[in-house]
């Protein structure tokens, strides 16, 4: 994950200096045609300048790869980094004079290589800057940081924590430390707190929002931890051990690095974050396009709600998302108002075992509500969860707190992917399923997962809702 993190945001990094190489070169040139005619020779057309392009992109990015530029997660200073920058334009600036020498290029003026020249040394540094601000402020904004615990006090721990901290450019931030220690000391290590002991895992997990636990422990240590690992693994949450070696093998294992040290991962979720950035980009296209293009039926199904049943239009609730984060859920309202309240002079006639609650003809559900669920018309509001970031297209259905709080171990790595509209449970049945098969589901759609999948479930869902398989 840390690699793969590291790729996607130097690949922005690359973008970014490109942006800022053509604005410096663009800004370079217009300024130039701004020089008196008398004091300067003739400007030649942008044209002509622009057939220097080839010999300045790929250049200017070898130049910054060779001077590791895009080694993002060094975490060198701005002033460490504005430095390499300026060297390597330097080197790519003399290159540059090289090859209009030799291809006779007469016609480029050394004014606007000037120019161009100081207009880079400024441009690219603060579009780095801005780079990584703009994705930490993202971060900040979503919620999207991950969320780690550190498992030990000693002080490859401490230095585990020292460096996520000097990379929360990456997304990454430290809840706490848990001590493997009896009795368990008290007061906080590099500004965290000392969450507890071993034993306090296990309610971390559930009460908390937690993404990674990494293991910074002795060999001896570690020997212990088998049971803690297993905890992980069954909750969906990705175990890092900072050692070379591990003694039992749980989950997809792959080695990983933050600034040299070495990380064995063990995870049971996707974790190719480039897979899952196109995820988002399309998860995004689509939603916007899809409610541009809904409009007009987003409000006649408004206008049917309002003129069937007093109460608001959108039915809004809190749900619990991605390892259990806590967001703001859309529905159309299919329910007179106040449906919750009756919820409990129903509960003999739910049908679902587990915590959930469905029944067929519930007396709550209005004229207007029958028909959207039918045809699954009321989870359209759902497409501005999937544009804000807190649901996917396709994923596992997000439940109600409450209902979280009574999952079995096992059943809480479903919460480990990002929740969706749709997803297996929907096109195998949907309510027609009891809950152990639907969390089964889940978890086979988590392993499985893949871009094509996703395609093949949208693809499926589109039958299932015309017949209103499994609708209530």
């Amino acid at each position: 994950m840390i690699t793969q993190r590291t790729r996607i945001f130097s690949f922005f990094l690359f973008l970014g200096d490109l942006g800022a190489t053509a604005l410096a070169f663009s800004a370079a040139y217009l300024l130039r045609t701004f020089f008196p005619p008398a004091s300067y020779a003739e400007l030649f057309p942008f044209s002509w300048y622009a057939t220097l392009f080839p010999a300045i992109f790929p250049f200017w990015s070898l130049a910054f790869y060779t001077a590791g530029l895009y080694e993002f997660l060094e975490g060198i200073s701005f002033w460490e980094e504005t430095w390499k920058v300026f060297k390597s334009l330097l080197a790519s600036f003399l290159f540059l004079g090289f090859i209009i020498f030799a291809a006779r290029y007469q016609f480029v003026s050394r004014a606007f290589l000037l120019l161009f020249f100081i207009f880079s040394a400024v441009l690219v540094p603060l579009a780095r800057l801005l780079a990584r601000q703009l994705i930490l402020s993202r971060q900040k904004k979503a919620g999207e940081f991950r969320i780690y615990i550190i498992v030990g006090i000693e002080e490859n721990a401490r230095l585990i924590a020292r460096q996520i901290e000097r990379h929360r450019d990456l997304g990454f931030k430290v809840l706490g430390f848990l001590s493997p220690d009896e009795p368990t000391p008290e007061g906080r290590l590099e500004g965290y707190p000392i969450l507890g002991g071993l034993q306090d895992l296990t309610a971390l997990l559930e009460n908390q929002v937690v993404d990674e636990v990494i293991f910074a422990i002795s060999q001896e240590e570690l020997r212990r931890m088998e049971e803690l690992f297993l905890l992980c693994e069954e909750r969906g949450i990705t175990a890092r051990v900072v050692l070379d070696f591990f003694p039992h093998s749980i989950a997809r294992i792959h080695l990983d690095k933050l600034d040299g040290i070495p990380l064995l991962s063990f995870s049971t979720t996707p974790k190719n974050e480039l897979q899952l950035l196109l995820r988002r980009i399309a998860d995004f296209n689509i939603s916007a396009i899809l409610l541009l293009v809904l409009m007009p039926l987003l409000f006649l199904i408004a206008l049917l709600i309002r003129l069937d049943s007093p109460g608001p239009v959108l039915y809004r609730q809190t749900r619990v998302g991605l390892n259990g984060r806590k967001f703001r859920f859309y529905k159309f309202r299919s329910m007179v108002q106040g449906a919750e309240g009756l919820k409990a002079d129903l509960s003999a006639q739910n049908r679902m075992n587990g915590p959930v609650f469905k029944m067929e003809k519930d007396p709550r559900v209005t004229r207007v509500g029958r028909i959207l669920r039918k045809v699954s018309l009321d989870e359209l509001p759902q497409l501005f969860n999937v544009l804000k970031g807190d649901m996917s297209l396709v994923g596992p259905r997000p439940n109600l707190p409450e209902e979280v709080a009574q999952y079995k171990g096992w059943q809480r790595r479903r919460l480990s992917m990002k929740p969706g509209i749709t997803g297996l449970w929907q096109v195998s049945g949907r309510n027609l399923i009891d809950f152990n098969e639907w969390m089964k589901l889940d978890l086979e759609y988590i392993d499985s997962w893949s871009l094509g999948l996703d395609f093949k479930i949208l693809l499926k869902t589109i039958p299932t809702v015309l017949k209103g398989k499994g609708a209530m």
